[in-house]
């Protein structure tokens, strides 16, 4: 139960105080740091990589710019920035030590050594100075933020004028038909495969039904235009099962 002075939010479809969110999204992906990648391809068929590529197509990153990946983990998006930048630098950060020291085991780890940064943080509260970066990306992790909006207003803090702001982030199916045959895809597979290969059917439920929590493509569009970003966009993937929303700090 929840102190009814307090401000609540959802964890997956079970509603909890704000303050409580924060270590239950720290336990999940604690407990699934070391299969997280795994799990990824299985569930989503390797099409998540699909995905990233679609995303640094579209962000084309520039050589020497500086990127912010919040939500970074296992370094994902990070790796992907600066080998299509050449030459460039990369702050990774995460809510959840355990993701980071699994992106630290990576190959990529060694070779780009001088170009990488690893922190522990908070989306809502970053420990940055105004005006620190080129490019900020999150992927697949807002909808694990206590509140997004504020994610979303750092991101335009920390941002430098001209700097670019990309989300890559499950959605909805605008198709009525689909959206059901991918809930039933969702609800009743992701979890049993959450079980079988991470040993954690919870965590992956819990995902599951965070997606179904999180605004539409429209909604976060408009949050995104509130932070202050301008010529904010969508692209929808694979038929809105994901989504990239782009903008811009003018």
């Amino acid at each position: 139960m929840t102190d009814q002075s307090e401000k609540t939010t959802h964890f997956g479809f079970e509603t909890v105080s704000e303050s409580e969110k924060a270590g239950r999204v720290q336990g999940v992906f604690g407990s699934v740091a070391s299969r997280y990648d795994i799990m990824n391809d299985v569930m989503s068929g390797g099409i998540h990589r699909l995905w990233k590529d679609a995303m640094m197509d579209w962000l084309a990153p520039r050589s020497g710019q500086k990127l912010l990946d919040v939500a970074g983990g296992t370094g994902d998006i990070a790796y992907r920035f600066l080998k299509r930048a050449g030459q460039g630098h990369a702050t990774v950060l995460d809510l959840t030590e355990e993701m980071l020291a699994e992106g630290r085991k990576r190959a990529e780890a060694n070779q780009m050594i001088d170009q990488l940064d690893w922190s522990v943080g908070d989306a809502m509260a970053l420990p940055f100075p105004d005006n620190s970066f080129d490019v900020y990306t999150i992927s697949f992790g807002i909808r694990n933020v206590t509140r997004p909006q504020d994610a979303l207003n750092e991101a335009f803090r920390v941002l430098r004028p001209g700097g670019r702001l990309m989300v890559l982030e499950f959605s909805q199916i605008p198709n009525p038909a689909m959206q059901w045959a991918y809930d039933r895809y969702s609800f009743n597979l992701i979890p049993l495969m959450g079980q079988l290969i991470a040993n954690d059917r919870d965590s992956y439920q819990y995902l599951v039904e965070s997606i179904r929590k999180f605004p539409d493509q429209d909604m976060f569009l408009n949050m995104v235009r509130s932070a202050g970003f301008e010529n904010a966009k969508y692209r929808n993937l694979t038929a809105g099962v994901a989504c990239l929303h782009s903008g811009w700090k003018i």
